[in-house]
């Protein structure tokens, strides 16, 4: 495993957890220790009406809501941010801002998600096809491929427009037998895949979704299809991550999304934020990432999703009159 750098105790075992059971202990922790130090979410939770010394229970903790990382600067304790990262939006629209104090945690996350997925990065060959984010500045993505890349075998590396150029690399990898992982923005992907068509079934194609208001929004199924029949694979992988979490969650098919330890999922009631519904149910997904020790760990996110029986999650869409976002939110 890699070793987190950081000096704040609470940040100690956070990708060392076991179970359930020391995931609530820690968040616990983290939610004591933000509900005093996070002006922001204290101020929230006071006009909640909640005593955080209440606070005993994952199923309590109050979620903030995701759009105050455009209003605020959410923020835990006084360390100042050695970088900001911030979401792509939409033309005019105001954008995320997540100010990250140690950035040690942030590729403890991504390193340590990456290796309980998928085995050590050094084995792969890491293609990308990221054009919306890589031609921009602040993306949190970008940083996580980068660091990737540089573990990862001889030959990875970005693509923006140069299709052809990348239809050759993946032939010539597949000729090689090479482990090959393409993670791309599902527009791109698809532009992609509709002037090439390959057979590499042991490709891993991941879609980290968005449109970015380059084509329309189509259904997760029919995009997975034209996917899997453009690369010859079973199946798309995804990743589902955003600018204002330091940890991801994937899924090897199907739209079925799993966390890694130190991060877990929430669904709450669309109509009564503070609910939670049962499994099975759909409503809003709150999101616990214990990566965010200094800015806040519970974001109630404005995507859509329900928790299947296994544990597991799907993402279903967004509420309406919120942003088109970067991550998976293919309406089924």
């Amino acid at each position: 495993m890699y070793l987190c750098r950081v000096n704040n105790p609470l940040a100690k075992d956070i990708f060392n957890l076991k179970n359930l059971q020391d995931f609530e202990t820690k968040a616990l922790e983290v939610f004591a220790f933000q509900a005093e130090h996070n002006r922001v979410y204290q101020e929230f939770i006071k006009h909640l009406g909640i005593d955080s010394s209440s606070i005993h229970s994952l199923e309590q903790i109050p979620f903030l809501p995701i759009s105050f990382f455009k209003s605020h600067a959410v923020v835990s304790g006084a360390a100042p941010a050695s970088i900001t990262f911030s979401s792509s939006g939409t033309t005019g629209s105001q954008t995320s801002k997540h100010l990250v104090s140690d950035l040690s945690l942030y590729e403890n996350s991504f390193l340590n998600a990456f290796r309980l997925f998928y085995g050590d990065i050094s084995e792969y060959t890491l293609l990308a096809l990221l054009p919306s984010y890589a031609e921009r500045e602040g993306s949190s993505l970008i940083y996580m491929v980068d660091h990737l890349i540089a573990k990862a075998q001889a030959g990875s590396g970005y693509y923006l427009y140069n299709h052809q150029e990348l239809a050759h690399h993946l032939n010539q990898l597949k000729a090689a037998k090479k482990k090959v992982i393409l993670i791309g923005v599902t527009y791109a992907l698809l532009d992609f895949a509709e002037q090439f068509q390959i057979h590499f079934p042991e490709l891993i194609v991941m879609e980290t979704g968005g449109m970015k208001g380059k084509r329309r929004e189509i259904v997760r199924e029919e995009l997975h299809e034209t996917l899997c029949k453009g690369f010859g694979v079973e199946q798309i992988h995804s990743e589902y991550g955003m600018t204002e979490l330091l940890s991801q969650a994937y899924s090897k098919g199907n739209g079925i999304f799993e966390c890694p330890p130190w991060m877990h999922i929430q669904i709450r009631d669309t109509n009564d934020p503070l609910q939670l519904v049962a499994q099975g149910k759909t409503g809003g997904i709150n999101v616990i990432d214990l990566a965010n020790i200094y800015s806040c760990a519970f974001i109630a996110t404005q995507d859509l999703g329900r928790i299947n029986k296994d544990g597991r999650f799907e993402v279903l869409g967004r509420f309406d009159h919120s942003d088109v976002r970067g991550c998976n939110l293919m309406v089924q």
